[in-house]
């Protein structure tokens, strides 16, 4: 923007514009709001963007406000004819006019949109380019059944992203695999309300109960089958038994038989554990996508 006749007063407000707006938006997105201290519907406006851009501020977004009464150089730059204006700029250009958006959630939407399509650079998203690696390092070393290194890798990123869902779950799974129930109980206890739905959360809640089936010898048990295949209680012992000694085949084939036998015994019992050991197992387990298709085939054929 030339400087060239302007008073000291507009180039003042040009260099509070560039400091204050088009600097960020070389990294950020940067919601710009014109506005008006007579404006009665941008006092209403304000809270809302003020909440939003808060939000967002880990994810790359800056809120600034342009008075079009003090800076009406910049206003007739952008050819402000009524407030609120609202703009999005990413790289000192405008690449969205927001003004239309009145409510958090239709704000929301567009920044979300936004926020897909453009390289913006953020704490929330460098983060994640440092968790996401060592996350998949931490799940290698736990199916490889090295417990402790795992809980160690999953402690470390858990410190450096403790509101990260996915490490919270994780690191209780390592932990229980440690034999660290309690610790992971307290964990997963820590976590806000509305975190207890979230899939790795409800996934480390089903290994954690399965980590409670105690270990007991069967052999009476195991004697009852013997004599009667459809004694289901006692199958559901060497079932909870096999989980307790970490032999999932062994108790999955347990509970897919009394399932056969019959699907619907003490209220599903057997249905419900299975449906726990799948959960705990994680969708992407091949051994958990194998148990499901025999699950399918036994109950909807």
């Amino acid at each position: 923007m030339a400087t060239l006749g302007m008073s000291a007063a507009e180039r003042e407000a040009i260099d509070r514009f560039e400091q204050d707006v088009i600097a960020p938006s070389m990294h950020a997105l940067v919601i710009l709001q014109f506005t008006a201290e007579w404006c009665g519907p941008c006092k209403q406006l304000n809270p809302i963007l003020d909440k939003v851009a808060a939000n967002y501020a880990g994810r790359g977004v800056a809120l600034a406000r342009i008075d079009v009464d003090r800076d009406k150089l910049i206003a007739a730059q952008f050819r402000i004819q009524s407030v609120p204006t609202v703009f999005a700029l990413f790289q000192g250009q405008p690449v969205a006019d927001l003004t239309q958006y009145r409510t958090e959630g239709q704000l929301t939407r567009v920044l979300d949109q936004l926020l897909a399509q453009l390289p913006i650079q953020s704490a929330e998203t460098d983060l994640k380019a440092q968790v996401e690696p060592l996350l998949a390092m931490g799940e290698e070393v736990l199916e490889g059944g090295d417990a402790a290194r795992a809980a160690n890798i999953f402690q470390q990123v858990h410190d450096m992203a403790p509101d990260n869902l996915e490490v919270a779950g994780a690191l209780a799974r390592a932990m229980i695999a440690e034999g660290r129930q309690d610790d992971a109980r307290t964990l997963l206890d820590s976590l806000a309300e509305p975190a207890a739905s979230h899939a790795a959360v409800t996934r480390a809640r089903a290994a954690l109960e399965l980590a409670a089936a105690p270990a007991a010898d069967t052999s009476a048990e195991e004697a009852r089958l013997a004599a009667n295949p459809d004694d289901h209680e006692a199958r559901l012992a060497v079932a909870n038994a096999a989980i307790a000694a970490g032999n999932r085949e062994r108790a999955a084939d347990e509970l897919l038989e009394i399932i056969a036998r019959d699907r619907d015994w003490n209220d599903g019992a057997a249905r419900q554990q299975l449906l726990k050991m799948l959960e705990a197992a994680g969708f992407d387990d091949p051994w958990g996508r194998g148990i499901r298709r025999r699950l399918s085939a036994l109950l909807f054929t």
